[in-house]
């Protein structure tokens, strides 16, 4: 069953990468659309070109009409998707990259939604419920497109919450996907040629002659040269042989072609991200300072000595502060927890030696506990 598949992203760059993997694999150009065309292109060229409208970017109003066609059109004027009309058309006017796809089955919209997936693209319900509770109800044709400033902030927003209090910090963890594709690696072709090759045999041939001679006799005429005496002829043939050649083909060889169908198994080695976030449990009544300047003197005293600076520790301090801090460890003692900060340690900070943040990681920690 054919179907529409839509992918919002943020950026161009996320939606032209989305599009031309679509392409690479095996989609066909007409089947493919990116709206707007162009990262310098605004909505109003991607409407023109697809219905045919005349309006520019001073005309609002015959830009958001062609922008309300546009995805009007593709969803065949159906009213069952009238809220879906509405908000793309937004999604584009607020300054969204728009991927669409139109898969023939469902194994092609399968293939699709994961190829647009790779490239991160919003969640346009939850989208669409943020502009609804700052009072958005539907598209209007006669908005302007938001400015490049108003665009920014609005993302900004986005990346906080809406709100700067209690602002939300997303821990993000990337997912490495393993997919197939199947890929044209080289063939075989075949060519049936009709060659001659010269053939010289030998054949003996048998010819007849006749040969007339006359010899002088004189003897008397017997009766039976008396009754032959008569007139009348008679004939003798000469015959010849003659080369006949004749060809016979014969099947000597075939050809047959075939292919064989072999499996693999492919180890792919990669490596995903995550963010981690701390918390650090401050003091009532203190600065954040206070206890950076604790640390910068347990710096001097422990580490002074061997070179370095100070901002090389900083993270150790932290992360036994943070660790300290967290209900999972609360009453333990150091040498208890040692064993799983160290472990903790290791997991994110491959690039500094257990041994040289030791020190610091244990202040951090007994300055929050004792």
């Amino acid at each position: 069953m054919a179907n529409t598949l839509v992918g919002v992203y943020d950026n161009y760059s996320q939606a032209q990468n989305a599009y031309s993997e679509l392409l690479a694999c095996g989609f066909d150009r007409s089947e493919v659309q990116l709206s707007p065309e162009d990262q310098s292109a605004d909505a109003t060229q991607t409407a023109t070109s697809s219905i045919g409208t005349t309006a520019t970017r001073s005309d609002d109003h015959s830009f958001g009409s062609g922008i309300r066609n546009f995805f009007h059109n593709m969803f065949g004027g159906n009213d069952d998707y009238r809220e879906h009309t509405e908000v793309y058309s937004e999604a584009v006017r607020r300054g969204h990259y728009l991927v669409t796809v139109n898969a023939d089955n469902d194994e092609e919209g399968a293939q699709a939604m994961q190829v647009m997936n790779r490239f991160n693209p919003v969640d346009i319900d939850e989208r669409a419920a943020q502009w609804k509770s700052r009072g958005w109800s539907q598209y209007d044709e006669k908005a302007p497109r938001l400015s490049d400033q108003e665009i920014e902030e609005e993302r900004r927003q986005y990346a906080t919450g809406g709100t700067t209090e209690g602002a939300t910090i997303p821990v993000i963890q990337e997912e490495l996907q393993i997919g197939k594709r199947e890929i044209e690696r080289g063939g075989v072709r075949v060519y049936q040629r009709v060659t001659e090759t010269p053939v010289d045999e030998s054949v003996r041939l048998r010819e007849e002659h006749v040969h007339v001679e006359r010899h002088a006799v004189d003897q008397p005429a017997t009766e039976a040269d008396l009754a032959s005496m008569k007139e009348g002829s008679f004939e003798m043939r000469e015959t010849s042989e003659e080369a006949v050649v004749a060809k016979s083909a014969r099947v000597v060889e075939e050809v047959v072609i075939g292919k064989e169908t072999t499996e693999r198994t492919e180890n792919i080695h990669d490596t995903v991200r995550r963010t981690d976030v701390e918390v650090e449990q401050l003091n009532a009544g203190s600065r954040s300072s206070t206890g950076d300047d604790e640390y910068r003197r347990h710096f001097q005293t422990a580490y002074g000595s061997a070179g370095g600076k100070y901002e090389d520790y900083a993270q150790a301090y932290r992360h036994g502060s943070t660790l300290a801090s967290d209900e999972r460890y609360r009453g333990y003692r150091w040498d208890e927890a040692e064993p799983i900060v160290r472990k903790d340690w290791e997991s994110r900070n491959a690039g500094t030696p257990w041994e040289k943040a030791k020190e610091a990681v244990r202040y951090g920690w007994e300055k929050v506990t004792r």
